[in-house]
């Protein structure tokens, strides 16, 4: 009895050993069958169905792999932008900053060779040089001046055509759109000379004035000249981007605010200007970097002194034939247009953060 129980388990394994067998035997008759009907019927045989897991440990799923060429085709189609603004942007900057401080060797030889006052070795004694000058100080002022004045016109120009296109509209707001606007298709050099005309001694403004006894001051070849012509370049580009934003304010949002009693100065500063604070801040900062490196309206409107630092630079490589001294100067400028995008960068980040929270908020 103990036999026939000890031997009840090795047939039954047996039994499941056989009939597996069979079961493989089978298979592969099915298969071997399916394969010569596919080569009597001319195609090519079925391979056998895979073994094991879909996707084994450490490969990529499909949408893994389109991900990974997705990144890819960003990654190539930015290469190409990035890589011509690191050689005619980066590289040229980085080598005139050099030059400035002092690296007159490799691409800075020629220019060192045939400057004046060239200074050799690194030293900030160029910059020391001239933050020392009355004469660049007196500029420096004086461009910083016409910059702040020049700015703060244009913004409220813009911000008053702007509000009354969305506010008023007909006939006036469309006028003063246009007219804004205008300065787009006049060349600068034209614009400038023509400012001149209107400013200058015998120009429109003193010879009107003449007819009625008036004496008018002459602007013509002074900064005011110069804060005239930045103000007309400078005008549409913060027309455009002010008035866009004002009209995509909702109308339910100032209606609402006249409904609870709000005046129309109330509906403006605390509803329309918040709205537009983004675009406010990039019209603002691209007014003042334009204006602080502009050379042709200070050059053809502007005095001999004292002058805008873009003129100075152009004199100061041109006339004199100190290279190192106006490339330091362009540095100078360089930082105070850093220091104006540092907002235009801050608004810009908050206004993406913004949106992307939104986003994430409407998917949830």
């Amino acid at each position: 009895m103990t036999q026939t129980a000890q031997d009840g388990p090795a047939t039954g394994r047996e039994a499941r050993g056989d009939s597996e067998l069979a079961g493989s035997l089978g298979a592969s008759r099915a298969s071997l069958a399916r394969r010569r009907s596919a080569g009597r019927a001319g195609l090519p045989p079925v391979p056998p169905r895979a073994q094991g897991p879909a996707h084994p440990s450490g490969g990529r799923t499909t949408q893994e792999r389109l991900a990974r060429r997705r990144r890819w085709q960003g990654l190539a189609l930015v290469a190409a932008p990035v890589l011509v603004v690191v050689l005619f942007v980066g590289v040229p900057v980085v080598n005139a900053a050099l030059f400035s401080l002092g690296f007159t060797g490799g691409l800075n030889q020629a220019l060192a060779d045939i400057g004046g006052d060239t200074v050799r070795g690194f030293s900030f004694a160029v910059y020391a040089t001239l933050l020392g000058n009355a004469t660049f100080l007196r500029d420096l002022v004086a461009t910083l001046g016409v910059t702040a004045l020049s700015t703060g016109l244009t913004v409220g120009l813009a911000v008053v055509v702007a509000v009354i296109l969305r506010l008023r509209g007909g006939f006036l707001g469309k006028t003063l759109s246009v007219l804004a606007v205008v300065p787009i298709f006049v060349p600068v050099v034209i614009a400038s000379w023509s400012i001149l005309t209107f400013t200058d001694a015998q120009g429109f403004l003193r010879s009107l004035g003449a007819q009625f006894g008036l004496d008018v001051p002459v602007w013509g070849y002074t900064l005011v000249a110069v804060v005239f012509g930045s103000v007309w370049t400078s005008l549409p580009f913060a027309v455009l981007m002010i008035a866009g934003a004002l009209q995509g304010t909702p109308d339910a949002l100032v209606e609402a605010a006249k409904d609870a009693g709000a005046s129309t100065w109330r509906v403006v500063w605390q509803v329309l200007l918040p709205m537009a604070a983004t675009p406010l801040v990039i019209a603002t900062t691209f007014t003042v970097i334009g204006v602080l490196g502009s050379f042709t309206v200070p050059y053809f409107t502007g005095p001999n002194a004292p002058t805008m630092l873009g003129v100075d630079i152009s004199k100061y490589f041109q006339a004199y034939n100190r290279p190192q001294q106006s490339t330091a100067m362009a540095f100078i400028v360089f930082a105070f247009a850093a220091a104006a995008s540092v907002f235009y960068l801050r608004s810009t980040v908050r206004s993406n953060a913004g949106e992307l929270d939104e986003k994430r908020q409407e998917q949830q």
